[in-house]
């Protein structure tokens, strides 16, 4: 690692910048081109003939799937089959391959399709592609190569073709399966597919996606369900003027639906925006890992939608390398419902369940192997966005937090330029959502600038929040912090290491199962409770004679009892109790300081300032967020106390004591 990286990381573990790079939702992919924008989202072409059919060749398997049918459909699906007998095609691809000008429409008639000529595995010169390996354990291949081997990842692959539309004629999404048995990456690839248009089918049980779309300017996915993949139900990376609408996607080891790296056509702007890249609406993304995730998700507008029963509703994240588009900016999230996002899946992980092939896992049962480090019971998390907006959700049942927000330092996305290493987490505003049981409805590390919430929040940590004014980006009170709070910052440091391949699962992280006192917070706060204890105990006795031994008796109690209930507090997740702990604490050093100030003047009002910082971190933590601060008082407080408790050690310290030296003899002087 060159020098300037070992700085800048030192930085930012000590200015508490660092954010879990377990936690980065995101994959590898080449070198990828942002469409210009200069297409449009396709639409529907509802009463075209299709130009290719797609069918199985087993009648009275087709009979069973159309029996149950309305008359109409049935009807409509018997023709299509009778025709596609003569002149159709057996599998996906191969009406794919014959597409021959824009414009087309493939229908693909009730039935499973395997795909069975493209699930082969690579031979020949496709066996030895010159690309390099990803991390995940795929080769990272440029469009030429894909174009030369289609299948050496996926089943089906769309390459180039524009303005098609692949719909489904059956009754409801599962009457149409692409099913790629988990021998391949990716279900479906539309890649450099302009105005692709797919509606009304499943794509399933893959190692990587269930459908990919890759720089593509205008696509819509219309009543599809991405189902039991390793990864995503659907992946759009790159792409411009896209919608999802009435999908659904569950039984995915991270996202549900991720929009990555969308056109980045707000960056530099305010709230105020022409428009957003990607819509997503009236979807469905439950039982995954997460039900939303973005990494440079931006310019999305994102609403009616259902996520829930996932670990984390919706995440959105500026924390992977070589993904264009970061820091993560302008998504909106608006009439949502998110609830009870609580599932725990890392018990798959922990049993052995998910060091299986993935086909003997159990995906259909309801297994989840997740990919990702992240705190399970989580409505909307944000790790380094700025300028999101979340309006009119409906987010309850959490057994975390309905939001959470942390901040990301530039160097975890590759760029290491100091001015650099605060600007995420910046002017997300939180209006007019509902809450409901939830554990917190916000918790936010506290870094950033013009961060604001509704001022009908529930329980939050930190206990105040930034309220925002009625237009953005005014806010009413609020903190511009560069750094986050550093219990804040060690925990999610600790977190930051998991890793699904390795099977670690942090222990001490909350995310993972630690509880009470096996929780790094309550150590942190134990063990330095037993030393500041061990402290005031020892002061109390050497100072404790007469009526200001009284006195400090009485602080010494009160220090005694807040540090008591510091760990308490940090056990529970309790913010108020912490700022209780921190009064207490100060009383004790304030009166330590004020009887030592005689004997001792400049360690005397060195500790009166440690006591006032501990009364004005709790004002912060409790009451009122300081402002002007580009540290929180948490910090200032936590250095000079190692500073104090070293000092404190020195002045305990036995003194030798003095022996008096023996006289010199009288000499008796001679007459």
């Amino acid at each position: 690692m060159p020098p300037s990286r070992r700085l800048l990381t030192l930085l930012a573990l000590t200015l508490g910048l660092l954010l879990p790079a377990g936690a980065a939702f995101a994959h590898e992919e080449r070198k990828v081109t942002i469409p210009d924008g200069s297409g449009k989202v396709p639409a529907y072409r509802a009463d075209a003939e299709p130009d290719l059919l797609v069918c199985k060749s087993d009648k009275s398997d087709f009979d069973r799937r159309i029996a149950a049918f309305p008359a109409d459909l049935k009807a409509r699906n018997i023709g299509l089959f009778e025709k596609c007998q003569q002149s159709g095609s057996r599998h996906l691809q191969e009406a794919v391959d014959k597409v021959d000008r824009p414009g087309m429409t493939i229908a693909i008639l009730p039935g499973l399709y395997r795909e069975e000529p493209g699930q082969a595995a690579p031979t020949g010169a496709c066996a030895a592609l010159p690309a390099r390996w990803s991390s995940w354990g795929y080769q990272i291949l440029s469009f030429e190569q894909q174009q030369q081997c289609p299948h050496n990842q996926n089943l089906v692959a769309i390459l180039g073709k524009k303005d098609l539309q692949i719909e489904g004629t059956g009754a409801d999404p599962k009457d149409v399966v692409i099913d790629a048995e988990y021998r391949k990456l990716n279900a479906i690839r539309a890649d450099r597919a302009d105005g692709i248009y797919f509606r009304n089918f499943t794509a399933q049980r893959t190692t990587f996606n269930g459908v990919y779309i890759l720089e593509t300017d205008g696509f819509v996915i219309d009543r599809v369900l991405g189902r039991w993949t390793d990864e995503y139900g659907f992946l759009t990376f790159a792409s411009d003027h896209g919608l999802y609408t009435d999908c659904e996607a569950y039984g995915n080891g991270d996202g549900g639906l991720y929009p990555g790296s969308a056109s980045n056509l707000n960056d530099g702007r305010g709230h105020e925006v022409p428009r957003y890249a990607i819509e997503i609406t009236r979807c469905k993304s439950h039982h995954n890992a997460l039900g939303y995730s973005g990494t440079a998700g931006d310019s999305m507008w994102v609403h009616d939608n259902e996520f829930y029963n996932n670990m984390v509703g919706a995440t959105m994240d500026s924390l992977w390398p070589d993904h264009p588009g970061l820091p993560q900016n302008h998504a909106k999230f608006e009439n949502n419902k998110i609830y009870d996002n609580n599932e725990d899946y890392y018990r798959y992980l922990r049993d052995g369940t998910c060091k299986k092939p993935p086909a003997e896992r159990g995906y259909e049962n309801g297994v989840v192997c997740p990919q990702v480090g992240v705190p399970p019971g989580t409505g909307i998390l944000v790790a380094g966005g700025n300028y999101n907006v979340f309006r009119g959700n409906q987010i309850t049942g959490h057994d975390r937090a309905a939001f959470q927000l942390f901040g990301v330092p530039a160097f975890i996305r590759g760029e290491e330029a100091l001015a650099k290493q605060a600007d995420t987490s910046n002017f997300n505003r939180y209006e007019a959502n509902r809450f409901e049981g939830n554990g917190l409805d916000v918790w936010w590390d506290g870094q950033g600038t013009g961060n604001c919430w509704q001022g009908d929040t529930g329980r939050s940590d930190p206990a105040v929040l930034p309220v925002c004014a009625a237009k953005a980006p005014e806010l009413s009170g609020g903190a511009a912090r560069l750094v986050a709070e550093p219990i804040k910052v060690l925990k999610l440091y600790l977190c930051a290491d998991f890793s699904a391949q390795d099977v670690r699962l942090p222990a001490g992280c909350d995310w993972f199962g630690a509880r009470a006192l096996g929780k790094v917070e309550a150590q942190l706060a134990l063990g330095g409770s037993v030393v500041l204890g061990l402290l005031a105990v020892l002061f109390w006795v050497r100072l404790r004679r007469g009526v200001d031994g009284l006195f400090l008796g009485v602080a010494t109690a009160a220090g005694l009892a807040g540090l008591a209930l510091d760990v308490w507090a940090a056990a529970a997740g309790s913010v108020w109790l912490t700022a209780v702990a921190l009064v207490g604490m100060g009383m004790w050093l304030t009166g330590l300081g004020w009887e030592s100030r005689r004997a001792r003047p400049v360690f005397g009002w060195f500790t009166v300032v440690l006591g006032v910082l501990c009364f004005a971190d709790a004002f912060d933590r409790g009451v009122h967020l300081l402002p002007f601060l580009p540290l929180g008082p948490g910090w200032i407080r936590g250095l000079l106390t190692g500073v104090w408790v070293l000092w404190a050690v020195v002045v305990l310290a036995p003194r030798p004591r003095r022996t008096a030296e023996p006289a010199e003899p009288v000499r008796e002087v001679a007459a």
